[in-house]
C-alpha cells in the first residue's frame, strides 16, 4: 500500500547519479549507431536477437529494447536512438533473412487492422443470429450484406437567420 515514491523523492537523491542523467558516451549519431554494430556483430548477441525472434518477439520491440537499453546506460540519447533506430531495424531484419528465421516485422498495417475489425464486426453479427435462432426468433440477414444500403434522404437546407452579434464591442453606432 505504501510502496509509491514520495512526491518530490526524486528531488532528495544526488544529481547525476544515474548514467542518463549524465552526458552521453556518444553524442554523433554515427559513432552510437558503429557501437551498436559492434556490438551484434559478437555471435554470441546475434544469436541471442535471432532466438528471440524465433520465440515471437517482432523486430521493432527488440529494436527498441537494444535502443532503450543503451539509452540508461548512457551511451546515447533517445534523439540518437531515434535516428539510429531504422538502420538496426534493418541489420536486424537482413541478418533473420541470412539466417533463414521467419519473424514479425512488428510495422503496423492498417489493412491488417481493418481486417481484424471487420472480422469481429461480423463475428458479433453472426452471434447475434445465432441467439436469434435460439430464442426462435425471426432471422435478420440484414447485418450479413457486404455493403450495408444507406437511404437517400434528401438534403433540405435550413432556413439561415442572420445571427445578431452579441457582447461589448457588438453594439451599435449611432
Amino acid at each position: 500500500m505504501f510502496n509509491a515514491p514520495i512526491p518530490g523523492q526524486s528531488l532528495t537523491t544526488e544529481p547525476k547519479n544515474y548514467p542518463w542523467e549524465n552526458p552521453p558516451e556518444y553524442s554523433n549519431a554515427e559513432d552510437a549507431l558503429m557501437w551498436h554494430m559492434d556490438r551484434l556483430d559478437d555471435p554470441e548477441k546475434t544469436k541471442a536477437c535471432l532466438g528471440l525472434l524465433e520465440l515471437g518477439l517482432d523486430v521493432v520491440t527488440l529494436t527498441e529494447g537494444l535502443l532503450r537499453g543503451a539509452v540508461a546506460e548512457g551511451i546515447h540519447t533517445i534523439d540518437t536512438s531515434l535516428i539510429i533506430g531504422p538502420v538496426i531495424h534493418e541489420y536486424l531484419t537482413g541478418t533473420a533473412d541470412a539466417a533463414g528465421i521467419e519473424y514479425k516485422e512488428g510495422l503496423s498495417d492498417n489493412k491488417m487492422d481493418m481486417d481484424a475489425l471487420n472480422s469481429q464486426i461480423n463475428e458479433q453479427e453472426a452471434r447475434k443470429i445465432l441467439e436469434d435462432i435460439d430464442n426462435e426468433e425471426d432471422i435478420d440477414l440484414s447485418p450479413m450484406e457486404e455493403e450495408p444500403m444507406q437511404e437517400e434522404m434528401p438534403m433540405e437546407q435550413p432556413e439561415m437567420q442572420e445571427e445578431k452579434p452579441k457582447g461589448l464591442m457588438a453594439r451599435g453606432v449611432s
